[in-house]
């Protein structure tokens, strides 16, 4: 597998990644987190005209995960509550991570591309939240050397739990 930024092309493929990913979720404890049907198609072809959305693609070039990833401020990262960031410094952040659940180490692959992309930029933090109830992916932010920072809240106002990763 290796990633590549999402086209249009890939709209279709996208759609079935972030079904199987609901459906993951509502079965592991997480049904509320994408349960409304998010993002939806607007959503998703707006990340890829931003640029911002990527796809871990498989010889054949069929998408398997995705996810969207970010070099510039996180509004809704401005304020965090009960807990404080690593830092100040710039960073970049990793958003609406997704799989059809056909691969392993995605999470992996996907932090190792955002520390590259950082690297890049001559960044050295990355940012990424989640929903309290998505312990996989809890789990898996712990893994990858995350710390817990404390809770921010989305432009609607729900709560995620916030993790910053330093290097």
């Amino acid at each position: 597998m290796h990633i590549r930024t999402a086209t249009i092309a890939d709209l279709d493929a996208l759609e079935r990644i972030y079904a199987t990913a609901r459906r993951f979720m509502a079965e592991n404890g997480n049904p509320t987190q994408w349960g409304d049907g998010r993002p939806t198609r607007d959503e998703i072809a707006e990340t890829i005209r931003a640029g911002a959305c990527l796809v871990g693609v498989d010889d054949a070039d069929e998408p398997h995960f995705a996810f969207s990833l970010y070099s510039q401020a996180d509004p809704t990262y401005e304020h965090i509550y009960d807990g404080s960031w690593l830092n100040d410094a710039p960073y970049v952040t990793i958003h609406r991570v997704a799989s059809d659940g056909t691969g392993h180490g995605v999470f992996a692959s996907i932090v190792a591309f955002a520390r590259a992309r950082a690297e890049g930029l001559g960044l050295r933090d990355v940012r990424i939240d989640t929903h309290e109830d998505n312990k996989p992916m809890q789990h898996l932010v712990g893994k990858a050397g995350f710390a817990y920072c404390g809770i921010i809240h989305l432009a609607d106002g729900d709560p995620r739990l916030a993790y910053q990763l330093t290097f």
